[in-house]
């Protein structure tokens, strides 16, 4: 999956088409697509102020999102919906209107576009101790207006927009802030859910994909343990600790049992990344402004098979609350496509960078196999096998490797992925050549674009 953070429904479409099915991704998360509050300076946050579940943003109308979507699965791309259901917009001025032309009072507790009023909301109280669950879950998070997901009207409305969304063709949904709702309401509303909609390609009975937000560091009185029975949690120690090994500050040997007993949640349970539209607002993670380490961390996660995982796309920010490109009246710009599949016009799209999307290849390639034949130099350059079917080689120490290691595949020549693809029959970037016993000849110096080396069974020549 790959997050088009704020991309407008008609250039997703076009995307599916032209890039994410032919490199072989699953599905797009998109931004929320419900009415939100219009703020002045339109910052990336305004997304997530709800007004109303009328689809209509500055990504597009219902006409643009159903066709999106329909386009997207007709080449075996889902979407999945970024759905802000915990609450709706903060104190901003009464009578502040969305971008569907609804208002929303928020003293009053009133939104006339869905309808929700007083009788819907917590009591207005906020958020001061994370020990203290009933908090955290009761209170109102950043001044947001907190919806009582209990109350049965709350549920009602909440089910009609995602089953709707359902109806449209959408494969699944990002909970927003499911920290912060009881998990036996939201266990209620996902068993209210349609299941997914045959005419859109699904098989019968499908149900939709849940992956829930629920930042767990440890330490606090909600854990994402709560949540994994109802479906798949984020899992932000993954990128974290990823982020922490990659800028050098943890030895890559360490990595050699990878997963739970690095305290992060069951592999089948976490949804996983390196950053996300929040987390590469901060220092705490590797982005896209440090590439070549943000490459490597990508390439890891995508080789080694623990959790599901999602690619971020972004947009080029210097201020965190900047959003995406547009233009003087707001209306958010196209991004430009270069000749080398990269993107211009404010628009960073990681997804379209060859060391990422050839490891998605890769990650297709080995699906169904484990991590085998780990190979480290008790410091920063590691190795390892993904059944017979892939190789992938890092190297983090400020010394070249150079070194015969055992590859797990067949004999013959492989494309290196990372430093250039298969193209007509012969490698772009570098290649391996495989001996008879499976071992090759590795070499990674320290001069070179990237640190990462990777070789697949569908890259052979």
């Amino acid at each position: 999956m790959v997050h088009l953070f704020e991309w407008k429904w008609s250039d997703i479409a076009d995307e599916c088409e032209r890039f994410l099915g032919p490199k072989g991704y699953g599905g797009v998360q998109v931004s929320p697509p419900n009415e939100n509050i219009i703020i002045d300076t339109r910052p990336w946050w305004e997304r997530y102020q709800p007004v109303s579940y009328k689809l209509v943003t500055r990504s597009g109308d219902e006409d643009a999102f159903r066709d999106m979507v329909t386009r997207c699965n007709n080449v075996g791309v889902r979407i999945y919906v970024d759905a802000i259901i915990n609450h709706m917009s903060s104190t901003a001025d009464d009578g502040t209107y969305g971008t569907a032309g609804s208002q929303a009072f928020y003293s009053e507790r009133s939104w006339p576009g869905v309808p929700y009023t007083s009788v819907d909301f917590n009591s207005a109280c906020e958020i001061t101790s994370y020990q203290d669950a009933a908090n955290v879950r009761n209170c109102e998070l950043v001044g947001l207006a907190d919806l009582n997901q209990a109350t049965e009207w709350v549920r009602e409305k909440i089910v009609e927009y995602m089953n709707n969304l359902i109806e449209i063709g959408v494969a699944g949904f990002r909970i927003d802030a499911a920290k912060h709702m009881w998990p036996e309401d939201l266990e209620v509303i996902y068993n209210s859910l349609d299941d997914l909609n045959t005419d859109q390609g699904f098989d019968a009975d499908s149900r939709p994909f849940i992956f829930q937000e629920v930042i767990d560091y440890g330490g606090e009185a909600i854990s994402a343990s709560e949540y994994v029975d109802l479906g798949k949690v984020t899992e932000f120690k993954y990128g974290s600790e990823l982020s922490n090994c990659f800028k050098g500050n943890n030895d890559l040997r360490w990595l050699t049992n990878w997963g739970e007993d690095w305290g992060l949640i069951s592999s089948d349970d976490a949804f996983v990344f390196i950053d996300n539209h929040d987390t590469q607002r901060s220092d705490d993670v590797l982005t896209y402004k440090s590439s070549k380490a943000y490459k490597m961390a990508v390439a890891f996660m995508l080789a080694h098979p623990f959790g599901t995982p999602r690619i971020m796309s972004s947009f080029s920010f210097d201020d965190s609350d900047d959003g995406p490109p547009a233009d003087s009246d707001g209306n958010i710009v196209s991004p430009i496509i270069n000749s080398d599949d990269t993107c211009g016009n404010g628009w960073v799209c990681e997804h379209r960078w060859r060391q990422i999307y050839n490891m998605v290849a890769f990650r297709n390639a080995v699906n169904g196999t484990s991590v085998n034949d780990w190979w480290d130099n008790s410091s920063n350059q590691i190795s390892f096998c993904r059944g017979g079917a892939g190789f992938i080689a890092f190297n983090l120490d400020s010394w070249d490797l150079q070194q015969t290691l055992q590859t797990c595949l067949s004999a013959g020549t492989y494309c290196d992925v990372i430093s250039g693809s298969l193209v007509d029959g012969s490698c772009t970037g570098k290649s391996v050549t495989v001996g008879s016993d499976g071992t090759a000849y590795i070499e990674i110096l320290t001069t070179e674009e990237d640190g990462v080396l990777a070789i697949h069974q569908n890259a052979k020549l």
